[in-house]
């Protein structure tokens, strides 16, 4: 909608609408009628002649849309004496113009191509409408300026603020506090963006900047402002397709950039607000006037109580009426109550306290209206837990009842028999009870959970060994034993004490099995191991040396599978547990010893949660517990355990979580020196290697079960 020459509407009596120019008196003749209505260009623009019965001491008011592109004039208290309804024109933007006679006034409708401005001229009896010229050109060339308002400031003065917001639907909102409400603006859209122009203003230092807000989200990237002549000129410059509006509220003028939404069906200017757009120019406007206004626009009926009052000053470019609307009502603090095609607009507050009344006297009514009782059979919900519900709250102690969504005279009572609940209250009371239980008293989906534990275990163990002997039986069998050192004096060796003195020949039978190194392979949990022996002697055998090789090598995979399987409702505990539980004493406090019992089982604990999207929550805690080492204190318990929480899809897998034991082990033994010669010290050690390897996975598929049972 867009006024010109600050024009304002006033009510007068029974409802008749009248339009008039500040301080000069708008018409009203008896006789006023429209007598004709012509078309045709002059100096390149479309001029709407209106030829009337007597002249006109104001111009007339009027609104513009965008879709449709069309202009309103009103014309109060005239009649339609041309005797036409619709005059075609077809002259450039201009197609043609509609006079509609009704309530006690005319209106005058022309119906463009493309939506633009008008200039309103009187000359004696005539009303001459001037279009203004539409831009052809392309989108990547600079547009013509656009005047958003006049500028009424005979001095300079100096903007107070800018600032950038982010709106709620992502628009980005540049903010201008403006010294006055006469300060003038052009707006124009160019290739980067949009020009503002604010004139007669001047620019502090502080805001001649460049503010970059790319960090917000919104379309707008860059608002710069810088000062030219005797006026502000701000650049906002926009990414992607979007598109703007601007409006003035008083002394705070608003420009909002939104991404551009495409909707063949209907124009949409944001989350909330999807009118059509209009444009509004008013200076010192009445606000209830102005609600008028916006009542002639939307065909809406508009009841404005006896407290709204004030006047505003707003100018508004392309902006939905429904934003319009709210953007008048937050400047003066009003509400809004819709009832069918009927707005009734007070001051907050006042709707508050009706709103209050209202509900006040509908508990009033509540509380003499006559009871009821009905019956509801309930068919999975047990009927107890049904009525502790309806009548218990959340914050209530047991034994307590504070009528939960009963009224205050309400009661409710089970029949654990037929499973039915007796409920005693309104009718209304009674219908919201049948509608809860039917959302409540449905069939509780079950859940299939079934876990896989996998325990494998891989060995290996390699092991390499040495025993070396020997001994001397000469003395045994009548010779000299030993070896001569020099002066009678001889020396023997053994593998023993014994073998040393028998060697000697003194002491009782030579142990031909002695060994000087005995480092046999071995392995943890292996006995049999491979061997080989070797002897060295002497013709006469009563001299001889022994070696004896052994070695050793194992390897072992095992795996155990356990898989533990249940079915429970939807948010149900289910647990399954197997396994041995093993005795232990336990001292009491008096001394006495009592026995007591430790469990090593399988278990499965799990509560299932199914989500609207068809996954399934599940917080788990499983155990593998088995058979340790016995103590003096009883047996132990080797313990694998898992607890957790898991979005699973229905039907999936997933692993919830593993246990992984490798222990590697290098062990050599020798004598001392002897075995560290080099290639030779082999002869006096032995290694080992034994490597183990243990690995425990959770597997973990849910699904859930569609199959429902009859319904009683």
């Amino acid at each position: 909608m867009i006024l010109k020459n600050n024009l304002f509407i006033k009510n007068i009596q029974r409802g008749t609408l009248a339009f008039c120019a500040v301080a000069v008196p708008f018409f009203a003749i008896a006789d006023q009628s429209i007598r004709s209505v012509t078309g045709s260009v002059q100096g390149g623009a479309e001029v709407l002649r209106v030829e009337l019965a007597e002249p006109l001491s104001a111009l007339p008011t009027g609104f513009s849309t965008q879709s449709p592109a069309r202009i309103a004039l009103d014309f109060p208290g005239a009649t339609n004496g041309s005797g036409r309804s619709v005059v075609e024109i077809n002259q450039g933007n201009l197609r043609s113009a509609n006079v509609v006679e009704a309530g006690g006034r005319s209106r005058i409708v022309l119906n463009l191509k493309q939506p633009t401005s008008y200039k309103a001229e009187l000359q004696g009896n005539s009303l001459l409408i001037m279009l203004d010229a539409v831009s052809s050109s392309s989108p990547n060339q600079v547009q013509t300026p656009v005047k958003f308002s006049d500028s009424y400031n005979n001095n300079t003065l100096a903007i107070k603020d800018i600032d950038f917001r982010r709106g709620a639907d992502g628009s980005g909102r540049v903010i201008v506090e403006l010294p006055n409400n006469q300060i003038g603006v052009d707006l124009q859209q160019q290739s980067k963006g949009l020009a503002v122009e604010f004139l007669r203003s001047s620019l502090p230092e502080g805001l001649r900047r460049r503010l970059d807000v790319g960090d917000f989200g919104t379309p707008i990237q860059t608002v710069t402002t810088t000062q030219q002549g005797d006026k502000v000129r701000m650049l906002v410059e926009p990414i992607g397709e979007w598109e703007h509006s601007a409006y003035q509220s008083d002394n705070q003028f608003v420009i909002e950039v939104r991404q551009k939404k495409i909707d063949l069906s209907k124009l949409t200017s944001g989350p909330s607000y999807s009118g059509e757009k209009l444009s509004l120019n008013f200076q010192n406007i009445e606000v209830r006037s102005l609600l008028q206004v916006i009542a002639d626009f939307t065909n809406f009926n508009i009841v404005t109580s006896d407290t709204v009052t004030g006047a505003l000053t707003l100018r508004l470019k392309d902006v939905p009426w429904d934003q319009a609307l709210q953007i008048i009502m937050d400047a003066k603090g009003l509400g809004m109550r819709k009832t069918g095609s009927v707005l009734w607009i007070a001051p907050k507050d006042e709707i508050d306290d009706r709103t209050k009344k209202d509900y006040q006297a509908a508990q009033a009514i509540q509380k003499l209206e006559p009871l009821r009782t009905q019956a509801f059979q309930l068919n999975y919900a047990k009927a107890a837990d049904m009525v502790n519900q309806l009548t218990t709250s959340s914050g209530s102690t047991a034994g307590s009842s504070s009528n939960r969504f009963l009224s205050e005279r309400g009661s409710a009572i089970s029949e654990p028999r037929t499973n039915q609940i007796f409920v005693t209250d309104t009718p209304a009371k009674l219908e919201e009870v049948r509608q809860l239980l039917n959302t409540l008293d449905v069939a509780v989906r079950q859940v299939v959970i079934e876990a896989r534990i996998v325990e494998a275990r891989d060995t290996f163990g390699r092991s390499l060994g040495v025993k070396l002997g020997g001994g001397d039986l000469r003395a045994q069998r009548g010779g000299d034993g030993g070896y001569g050192i020099g002066g009678n004096n001889r020396i023997a060796f053994g593998t023993s004490y014994q073998n040393a003195t028998t060697s000697t020949g003194y002491g009782s039978t030579f142990d031909t099995s002695g060994t000087f190194v005995n480092l046999p392979a071995s392995l943890s949990g292996t006995e049999s191991f491979g061997s080989f022996a070797l002897s060295i002697f002497n013709s006469a055998a009563n001299r001889f040396l022994t070696l004896e090789l052994s070695a050793m090598e194992a390897e072992g995979q095992g795996k155990i599978v356990s898989s533990p399987r249940l079915i429970t409702a939807d948010q149900t505990k289910a647990l399954i547990e197997q396994g041995t539980e093993y005795p232990y004493s336990v001292t009491a406090p008096n001394g006495a010893t009592t026995i007591a019992f430790k469990k090593a089982v399988l278990k499965l604990e799990v509560t299932p949660q199914i989500t609207p999207e068809g996954n399934i929550i599940l917080d788990l805690d499983v155990n593998k517990d088995s058979r340790g080492e016995t103590t003096t204190q009883g047996v132990a318990i080797d313990t694998k355990h898992i607890k957790t929480q898991v979005l699973i899809e229905n039907g999936g897998t997933v692993v919830i979580g593993g246990i992984f034991e490798m222990e590697e082990s290098n062990q050599e033994n020798k004598i001392p020196v002897l075995g560290d010669v080099p290639v030779v010290g082999n002869l006096f050690k032995s290694r080992t290697k034994e490597s183990s390897k243990r690995e425990m996975l959770v597997f973990i598929t849910p699904k859930v079960i569609t199959d429902r049972g009859p319904v009683r």
